[in-house]
């Protein structure tokens, strides 16, 4: 699995405005950026995440997922605090 895979599966099931996916092998790291995580706590924001990835996970080809999800205000609240 590849990271431009697990972004075009995310971006095709969920409503993100943009997907930035890192790593290698079975190790990934994901920030999602969608307004249907405004008023969602954390753990329902990566359920959503984990929601289409759970074939790919169930059968190893991702092993490790960190997942952070923005609404579009904090992304780029965020993104100017982290140097994005």
């Amino acid at each position: 699995m590849d990271t431009n895979e697990i972004k075009k599966v995310l971006m095709a099931h969920l409503a993100l405005d943009e997907v930035i996916v890192s790593g290698d092998g079975s190790h990934f790291q994901v920030i999602a950026v969608g307004t249907l995580f405004d008023g969602m706590s954390r753990v329902k924001q990566q359920q959503a995440i984990y929601a289409p990835l759970m074939e790919y996970i169930a059968d190893n080809r991702i092993h490790a997922l960190s997942i952070k999800a923005y609404t579009p205000a904090q992304w780029q609240r965020d993104r100017k605090l982290q140097g994005f």
